[in-house]
């Protein structure tokens, strides 16, 4: 029974696919981008506040607490073949390492849905376990961030004052 409860838990639902388009379109304009070779990750956090405004007051009950979305482009993976296996290892990378992340969203009181758009940036397929090990650090990276928030009247100034971190990007 309890090896059963483990496995769902590890399952990839329909309400953690980021399908969206009024979720997906502000992904690209103003959200936070991480790198790690080969992995690229744009991510966002929305409140319940910002949510309700995104779908004009009605949010699908089916949107999750963490919603994702793989690329691999074809213009760095010319064959079909690469880029589905590369979407494939991405998929199976962040499945199994986004546990961490998903609690400390639920944790979070001003958080209600991070989105985020996992983007493979090499020419070549990469092993798994590269895969796996560069997705933990980018998850990793995303829960210290959203467990640290910077307060909105610190967020102007605090980039222009210390400079930004090599790592983060605001694009």
């Amino acid at each position: 029974m309890q090896q059963e409860d483990f496995m769902e838990r590890l399952t990839l639902r329909k309400g953690e696919k980021l399908r969206h388009r009024s979720l997906v379109n502000p992904l690209f304009k103003g959200a936070n981008s991480l790198y790690a070779y080969p992995l690229r990750i744009v991510w966002r956090t929305l409140s319940e506040e910002q949510l309700a405004e995104t779908f004009c007051g009605h949010v699908p009950s089916a949107i999750g607490s963490l919603q994702m979305m793989i690329t691999v482009p074809k213009k760095k993976r010319r064959h079909a073949v690469d880029r589905v296996t590369m979407r494939r290892r991405i998929r199976e990378a962040y499945r199994l390492n986004r546990l961490p992340l998903k609690h400390k969203l639920e944790d979070s009181a001003e958080a209600r849905t991070l989105s985020m758009s996992i983007i493979y940036i090499a020419d070549k397929n990469e092993p798994s376990a590269l895969v796996h090990a560069r997705m933990r650090k980018l998850l990793a990276r995303i829960e210290a961030e959203i467990s640290a928030p910077l307060s909105p009247a610190a967020d102007s100034g605090a980039e222009s004052a210390a400079g930004e971190s090599p790592s983060i990007s605001h694009a």
